[in-house]
């Protein structure tokens, strides 16, 4: 495979053009890419030129490009995300109806939450996060639980980054955080109150394989009043949470998890 002088192989450069798209940064120009990928602009033209060629891009107002529907195509096909959503979805649609407010599906990216499903309602309040967006793993719901059951290094590594305050109740303090996750672990669920947004609350609780490890984690999130009404929904959350987990084959012990449909008595 053809290199550049800095020793960078195409396929490299060509990773580094794509992963500039992102859920704040849908499309963008030659001149936009260059920057975020930290390429030379005309490395960055020739590169767009052929992944439009190829139908990863495809061209957007503004002389702009964006991710192409064959790139989109290739990535559905992905097993385990492919697995994982068709499993959770009909869970979180029962969730859903009773929460009526954002039901999410994350897993673990580096140091990042990766959002793979999000149902929500017309009239749902402010939530941060986006279908294939990412938010940091220590200022969500979601991303507690996932750091919480992660790989200790993982763990070492947010702690020991200086983690960034998003408002002034992002828990930043490494010490802090480690009593934070050992709780996320003891409880079985994590509740992020207004940690990446002042007027958010985010209730999250781990799901998992048939090995039994935490492979994504299933959340909520509903508008700050204070956090005793947010917890109402903490029963069915697990419930939905198990449920999943016990459909990818989880050895849970305790019976079936409960299912929502059909019994959308209010929580609590």
């Amino acid at each position: 495979m053809a290199r550049s002088t800095s020793g960078e192989s195409v396929l490299t450069r060509a990773m580094r053009v794509l992963r500039a798209f992102g859920a704040g940064t849908p499309a963008l120009t030659v001149s936009e890419i260059a920057r975020h990928a930290d390429l030379p602009v005309t490395t960055a033209h020739r590169m767009v030129r052929e992944l439009v060629a190829l139908g990863a891009l495809e061209p957007a107002p503004g002389k702009r490009v964006r991710v192409g529907y064959q790139l989109w195509e290739i990535a559905s096909l992905s097993s385990p995300v492919r697995d994982l959503s068709r499993t959770a979805l009909p869970f979180m649609e029962d969730l859903h109806a009773v929460v009526r407010e954002h039901t999410q599906l994350g897993v673990l990216e580096g140091t990042d939450v990766l959002y793979l499903e999000r149902l929500s309602a017309r009239d749902a309040g402010h939530n941060a996060a986006e279908i294939a967006g990412r938010l940091p793993v220590h200022a969500t719901s979601t991303g507690l639980v996932l750091l919480a059951h992660g790989p200790a290094a993982l763990q070492e590594r947010v702690l020991g980054g200086r983690p960034r305050q998003h408002t002034p109740h992002t828990v930043t303090d490494p010490t802090d955080l480690r009593r934070l996750l050992a709780a996320v672990r003891r409880d079985g669920y994590a509740i992020a109150s207004r940690m990446i947004d002042p007027g958010a609350v985010g209730l999250a609780a781990p799901v998992r394989d048939r090995d039994d490890r935490v492979v994504a984690a299933l959340s909520v999130v509903v508008p700050f009043r204070d956090d005793a009404p947010a917890r109402t929904y903490v029963p069915v959350l697990l419930a939905a949470a198990r449920g999943i987990s016990r459909a990818m084959g989880a050895p849970l012990p305790g019976g079936d998890a409960i299912r929502t449909r059909g019994h959308r008595a209010p929580p609590g």
